[in-house]
């Protein structure tokens, strides 16, 4: 199993529909998690509703931060527009996805991101080994 890390800031948007993404397009082949560097309270309903659109119950989440996911040898960690706010991590390999965030969006908007999401997730998860 590849193990796969989702970092951004308040993981209620952009890490946590990543993961979602991941879990469902790499079910047998990754052990995947998120977090962020200053975690919301709520994943946010925005994500929960994009979410739900696509099959998935994000509403079962809740954010974490990174002493949450504990110290683990990760393969990938992805970090999602959150340049300074998200610490070094230990990984084979680091990924910075310059992601807008959606929070404060319009449904367009919030849409257009998570759409982006799930496209590079699937690239992620179609190149590994």
């Amino acid at each position: 199993m590849v193990r796969i890390l989702f970092v951004c800031i308040e993981n209620s948007n952009r890490s946590q529909m990543a993961e979602a993404f991941a879990r469902i397009e790499g079910a047998e082949k990754v052990e995947v998690a998120s977090a962020g560097s200053n975690p919301a309270t709520a994943v946010n309903p925005k994500a929960v509703a994009a979410m739900a659109e696509r099959g998935y119950d994000l509403g079962t989440h809740a954010p974490k931060s990174l002493a949450d996911v504990g110290i683990v040898s990760w393969d990938y960690v992805v970090t999602m527009g959150c340049g300074d706010d998200c610490p070094l991590i230990s990984s084979r390999q680091r990924l910075d996805w310059q992601l807008p965030d959606p929070r404060e969006m319009d449904e367009y908007g919030y849409r257009t991101v998570c759409d982006e999401i799930e496209r590079l997730v699937r690239q992620l998860i179609a190149g590994l080994p």
